[in-house]
């Protein structure tokens, strides 16, 4: 099969970035001759805050690219990450009017909430869901500011307006069942939107978990729950150890959490190798986002590694991880219920066994690359079918 897959940097590295690299890697894999385009928001910077917003509601000189670009690779699938701002809504489009079949994975909430989080003010929101016209979310600035919000609120008004979720776009990718049923409750097409989740392209092996202490991977950020964790650790004894790896805006708070208490340890930034290191030899992962999340690479790499996970009962969360099974969970948002879970698995080291076990189970099962290989296929194929089927 000729693949064409595209995706919109955003200035930051992230998950997406990570997510495209493995499928691209992956159908390289499986002999598919596969064609990558991609951009970066770094232009953004560099161009007037009037012509950044144009480009994210219809960018017309990629549409144009773009179009040349299909029609000289002559793929049969273009499957998009990410296409705010530069690629914008004119690059299905193009892929469209080229005869390609269009595929769209939903990475965040942006088709339904235009900061992508579905979150305001550290909590849950969903005020713009279904809405034809998000403003709450421009009244509040829920993404970076409220010229930056209202970028992201037209790019969506653009696709949903044009009817291009009806028309261009044959499949969507939710990441899991949750996320799947919030993007038809704001709209996308019931019959489009199917569940495929992320993967890990290597297996990190099995670990032997013997390093007594519990470990957080993530961006340092106050969705993640950052600050409920330090709250829960000020009440957990001494004998239990936590390692922090990442970096973001809440370094500082966590550095200073670990220089004033003694059994949390800030490790900054660390490669993939190095974490996956980590999980090997910890007991369990902390993850206790505020946010509902859509699919956590850090969870599959915990179970890939047989790490029980302990996170929060909220989105997507709590879904991947079965309580009592593959890890568990806590409310959301509250650290003492957080310590009580932490205090009440340490000393069953035989559960917390089982559980491991189970999470490599889960990973095997559900989330290796194979399996995700299949699944992929199997929505490209579709894609160009249904493709197929409106131009006979």
């Amino acid at each position: 099969m000729r693949v064409a897959v595209l995706h919109n940097h955003y200035l930051g590295r992230g998950g997406e970035d990570v997510v495209f690299e493995a499928e691209v890697n992956l159908l390289r894999q499986h002999g598919h001759e596969v064609f990558t385009y991609t951009v970066s928001n770094e232009v953004i910077s560099q161009v007037s805050s009037l012509t950044a917003l144009r480009m994210a509601v219809w960018n017309a000189p990629m549409y144009r690219e773009l179009r040349e670009w299909f029609a000289r690779h002559r793929p049969q699938v273009a499957h998009f990450h990410n296409v705010l701002f530069v690629l914008s809504p004119a690059s299905y489009q193009a892929a469209y009017d080229t005869g390609v079949a269009v595929v769209q994975t939903l990475h965040n909430y942006r088709l339904i909430c235009p900061s992508g989080q579905l979150m305001r003010q550290g909590r849950p929101c969903e005020l713009c869901v279904g809405r034809r016209i998000p403003w709450p979310s421009v009244y509040y600035g829920c993404y970076k500011s409220r010229s930056a919000t209202l970028g992201a609120a037209l790019h969506v008004m653009k696709q949903r307006w044009a009817r291009q979720w009806e028309r261009v776009i044959q499949v969507f990718i939710a990441l899991s069942e949750f996320s799947r049923q919030k993007f038809v409750q704001g709209g996308l097409p019931e019959n489009k939107v199917v569940c495929k989740p992320n993967f890990l392209l290597a297996d990190p092996g099995e670990g032997a978990h013997r390093g007594e202490y519990a470990l957080f991977v993530g961006r340092l950020s106050p969705e993640k729950g950052i600050e409920v964790m330090l709250r829960a650790w000020e009440r957990i004894p001494l004998s239990i150890p936590l390692k922090v790896v990442g970096d973001g805006p809440l370094s500082a708070v966590v550095q200073a959490a670990a220089s004033e208490t003694p059994h949390i340890e800030y490790l900054g930034r660390q490669t993939r190798e190095e974490v996956f290191a980590l999980m090997r030899e910890a007991t369990l992962l902390v993850f206790p986002s505020i946010v509902y999340e859509n699919m956590s690479l850090t969870i599959l790499e915990a179970f890939a590694t047989g790490l029980p996970v302990v996170a929060s009962n909220l989105g997507s969360m709590a879904s991947m991880v079965k309580h009592g099974e593959t890890g568990w969970l806590f409310q959301p948002n509250d650290p003492e219920s957080l310590c009580e879970a932490i205090r009440h698995l340490w000393g069953q080291r035989e559960l917390l066994r089982k559980m491991g076990a189970n999470a490599r189970a889960e990973y095997l099962n559900h989330y290796t690359a194979e399996r995700n290989y299949e699944q992929l296929i199997a929505i490209y194929e579709r894609a160009v079918r249904e493709r197929q089927g409106e131009q006979a």
